[in-house]
């Protein structure tokens, strides 16, 4: 038994003078100490072959290496926790002599600056901002803007429903309902936010940025949208730009318009951006459906108004000639950075 013990010290000491690391440490301890098939407590289970009168003192023996061993594991314990510490230290160390990383100011997104300019130049004709919920039900996103039952833009592989009545706004329109059932006539308000459909492509996101706009006064008519159209286009494309109108239809407004805007690239002499045609197509809009306004309880002998709604990724795209929605959406700061207000 002391020829083992003899052994396991010479041993211990040897392997303990290598060790560089705490893991390495809990490893040797295991072995030699805490393990239940380790050196010391096998020892201990030898006993039992010892003589009654031989038990005591091996006993003691034993005992005694095992405090000598935790002793001896505990002060290189505290060396290399000492020397490990240091060695973090030295990795954490700072040379404040050392030049500073140059970092990159950042700039706003592209479609945020076309939505400031949009609230800045609709502010100055007398519009507010009203925002709105993301989550729309049935009647404030479709039925209140007397879209049939039957048509296309319910159905599920356009719209992204939540339960039967509950969905993602597929437009900001859904504002006009808020705005009719919450305000007092006459006022002017836009709805600027997220929306969500069904569709991706280069041209088309499943989710974008729509900015609605809504006037209601008494005689309110397509003049009116018009003659705010014309400055609109003027002050965020060129001076000389020009709009167009074409008949269309829209659930929410009759008559109803597309809007076209003056190529401001050639001039409407016709080039690769106007795809030679020398307009633009910007935004739909119209006179508010009577049956909008009866929806919502304002009555249309009295008031009038007109409706227009626009996407803010794609005057984005245009302004800055971007051909692919989806590089405003892939966080690629060396894309966005290029976009200054």
């Amino acid at each position: 038994m002391e020829n083992k013990i003899a052994d396991i010290k010479e041993r211990l000491k040897k392997e303990l003078a290598e060790i560089k690391t705490s893991r390495l440490l809990y490893e040797l301890k295991v072995k030699y100490v805490i393990g239940k098939t380790g050196e010391i407590p096998s020892l201990m289970k030898e006993l039992g072959k010892a003589s009654k009168e031989d038990r005591p003192k091996l006993g003691q023996i034993i005992n005694g290496l095992k405090d000598w061993a935790n002793q001896t594991i505990a002060e290189r314990e505290a060396y290399i926790a000492e020397m490990e510490k240091k060695a973090r230290y030295e990795a954490e160390t700072i040379d404040i002599t050392r030049p500073s990383k140059r970092t990159k100011t950042g700039t706003l997104h592209p479609v945020t600056i076309v939505k400031n300019q949009l609230v800045d130049i609709f502010a100055g004709m007398g519009f507010s901002v009203v925002e709105t919920r993301e989550i729309e039900d049935d009647f404030h996103n479709f039925t209140a803007l007397n879209t049939p039952e039957e048509h296309p833009a319910r159905d599920k592989q356009d719209t992204f429903y939540i339960n039967d009545d509950l969905m993602l706004r597929t437009h900001t329109s859904p504002g006009q309902i808020h705005s009719l059932k919450t305000l007092k006539p006459p006022f002017k308000v836009l709805v600027p936010g997220r929306v969500y459909r069904s569709d991706d492509d280069a041209t088309h996101s499943p989710m974008f940025h729509q900015m609605e706009g809504l006037a209601i006064d008494e005689k309110i008519t397509m003049c009116d949208l018009q003659g705010m159209l014309d400055v609109l286009v003027k002050k965020m494309f060129s001076s000389s730009a020009k709009t167009r109108f074409r008949p269309s239809f829209f659930p929410f407004t009759e008559p109803s318009v597309e809007v076209d805007v003056s190529c401001f690239e050639c001039g409407g002499k016709g080039c690769k951006l106007c795809k030679g045609t020398g307009w633009i197509e910007i935004l739909g809009g119209g006179i508010v459906n009577r049956k909008v306004l009866e929806n919502c309880g304002v009555d249309p002998e009295k008031y009038t108004g007109f409706a227009f709604g626009l996407g803010l990724d794609r005057i984005a795209m245009l302004k800055n000639g971007i051909n692919n929605i989806h590089v405003l959406y892939e966080d690629d700061a060396r894309a966005l950075g290029q976009f200054k207000d």
